[in-house]
């Protein structure tokens, strides 16, 4: 990969800080690597709960977190690598399509608008985030909605080890907003390079959907598609991390 800068995008419900075992891990390969901060991100986890629920939180769409991320990306020397997860995977779609970087891996990223299942595990996990009757206030997702929706494959104590590290309120404006104009992809439009991931066990975004954004993407622009046995969503963050983040790499280093 020509470019030695990664940035690396978080989630829903999470902050930077569940890249904490990926920066490290790249930067002793030779890399400069960024895990800036939603709006509003930049406190540690204990703040963030202690603030819910958050009025400014609530008011959070998709387009401001990506217009933030464009800008904090055009103030680096060079265009970086983008690797980001569910929401932030979503991210890097748009990002690539505003050409600021060399290329992106999008990790069991959020459907981008018009991309769809009626999968069961995707309408339960997904349904508390977009409740159409509380829109104006901030989620706080539950130990068992975490279980279900992103650690389903873990045993009890990295689950709640996982819940209690990472898990923030969040707000219902950035999945709602995705589904609208924010969280639109051309998927004819030239780019550069694209790799989309997915875990098998994968509840709240299933591989069947991440395969589907996959199918969308139309014209010369590379576009592959690597799917994890045996993951849940939190593949990022739990045991085995490594595997997922050597094949994100490898597969940059393909880029020309």
């Amino acid at each position: 990969m020509k470019s030695k800068t990664i940035i690396l995008i978080h989630g829903m419900f999470m902050t930077p800080l569940c890249w904490e075992k990926w920066i490290p891990y790249y930067e002793a390969k030779g890399y400069r690597v960024f895990a800036p901060a939603w709006p509003g991100r930049e406190k540690s986890v204990e703040e963030l709960r202690k603030a819910h629920p958050d009025s400014e939180l609530a008011k959070l769409k998709l387009d401001q977190i990506v217009e933030s991320l464009e800008m904090f990306i055009k103030s680096l020397e060079e265009k970086p690598a983008l690797i980001g997860h569910s929401m932030g995977g979503l991210a890097v779609q748009l990002l690539l399509q505003r050409d600021v970087a060399v290329g992106g891996v999008a990790i069991d990223p959020a459907p981008p608008t018009g991309v769809f299942t009626t999968e069961f595990s995707f309408l339960k996990a997904n349904f508390p985030a977009i409740n159409p009757f509380l829109l104006n206030q901030p989620a706080q997702m539950s130990f068992e909605h975490f279980q279900y929706s992103f650690v389903n494959t873990l045993p009890l104590d990295e689950q709640r080890a996982a819940y209690d590290r990472y898990v923030v309120p969040e707000s219902r404006g950035v999945p709602t907003s995705s589904l609208g104009a924010a969280g639109k992809v051309d998927f004819k439009k030239p780019r550069r390079p694209l790799l989309i991931t997915a875990g098998e066990k994968d509840h709240i975004i299933p591989a069947s959907l991440n395969r589907s954004n996959y199918n969308k993407y139309q014209g010369p622009s590379v576009t592959d598609f690597k799917q994890f046995p045996g993951r849940d969503h939190f593949l990022i963050g739990s045991r085995g991390w490594q595997e997922i983040a050597d094949y994100c790499l490898e597969w940059l280093g393909t880029i020309e």
